[in-house]
């Protein structure tokens, strides 16, 4: 809002100094809900601030009314006041130019006497492809002559860029150095290379010799792969451990019925393991030769949907879920994208 005031503001002064004005780009707003493709189910669509900025700088629609609010006029909607779909930006994401699914934001306004007088056509070009916009543009029965002077609301008259850049040779032509400069540049860059090449062999010179690092560490050769980490716990040598002779009297069975127990727990322990261990492996193959799951089918047009990432701060931030892969457009239209939503599953 802030913006438009200042435009606006600008646009009258041109006005009151007796210019022509044209304004002409993105505003950012659709203004009457013929302009807009969901208006009948925005909540207060009239109440918007935007459009209320617009009601008071445009007059009223139909070039010949003698009626009027603001002084500039719609050139679009002067020469084209009923004409529906007529949209200049759609959402790239949803792919809605497909289906014309958008709103009318970039306008040609003209002050009153300019548009009437001078404006022959005003067009829209939705086939040029390129951006989520298209070029809109005007036709006027005028011929351009140059002026001898820049006019006093230019941009370079402006205290905030007095002393900066003005033209475009400033780019082009080089600046000229006096030869003191000169020498004093070429010194000051020797000196440098000499400091360099100074830090350099000093570096050099301060790096450990090979045997030195080979000495307090890094890897010697491959065999100290396999050694024993000094990490490792190791055994307390104050801990006794029993001797052999006792260990075997303990864990060896006494009795034939005791070692055909034994025997038997040991074969099915076996067993259990080599079948834990099959199932496993089949397992494991089965989900990689499966591959990827099945896209699933929205429930509109039965057809496989697409899938897209929350980016909407929140908890669901960077979830991934399903949606129909037709283009967005009105819900009347049985071609556009159905309402089907489902959560992808956690990979």
């Amino acid at each position: 809002m802030r913006f438009y005031r200042l435009l606006q503001i600008r646009a009258e002064a041109l006005l009151a100094a007796g210019s022509h004005v044209i304004i002409l780009g993105d505003l950012n707003t659709a203004h009457r809900p013929i302009d807009h493709w969901d208006a009948v189910n925005l909540e207060c669509f009239e109440e918007d601030p935007g459009r209320k900025w617009m009601d008071s700088l445009l007059s009223n629609l139909g070039c010949q009314s003698a009626s009027h609010v603001g002084p500039f006029i719609d050139s679009y909607r002067c020469f084209q006041p009923k004409q529906e779909g007529a949209f200049t930006c759609w959402s790239a994401v949803t792919g809605a130019r497909h289906l014309n699914y958008g709103s009318r934001l970039d306008y040609v306004l003209g002050d009153r006497t300019l548009v009437i007088d001078t404006f022959q056509a005003s067009f829209l070009l939705p086939e040029v492809m390129g951006s989520d916009h298209c070029p809109v543009g005007a036709v006027l029965s005028v011929s351009s002559v140059p002026a001898k002077q820049c006019p006093p609301l230019c941009t370079r008259f402006l205290p905030e860029f007095a002393g900066t850049q003005l033209k475009i040779l400033r780019f082009l032509v080089p600046l000229e150095q006096s030869p003191v400069l000169e020498q004093s540049t070429l010194q000051h860059n020797n000196q440098t290379r000499v400091q360099t090449c100074q830090n350099k062999a000093q570096v050099r010179s301060t790096r450990p010799q090979p045997s030195q690092v080979g000495s307090s560490r890094g890897q010697k050769n491959l065999k100290s792969y396999f050694q024993p980490s000094p990490s490792c716990p190791q055994a307390s040598p104050d801990i006794e451990l029993p001797s052999l002779p006792l260990m075997s009297a303990l864990m060896t069975p006494k009795t034939p019925e005791e070692k055909a127990v034994a025997k038997v727990v040991k074969g099915q322990a076996k067993t259990s393991e080599a079948k834990d261990e099959k199932e496993l492996r089949t397992s494991f193959w089965k989900s990689v030769l499966a591959g990827p799951l099945r896209t699933p089918l929205c429930g509109g047009h039965r057809e496989p949907c697409v899938m897209r990432t929350v980016k909407k701060p929140g908890p669901n931030l960077g979830r991934r879920f399903y949606m129909c892969a037709r283009p967005r457009g009105p819900p009347t239209d049985p071609s556009s994208r159905c309402n089907f939503f489902l959560w992808s599953r956690p990979s």
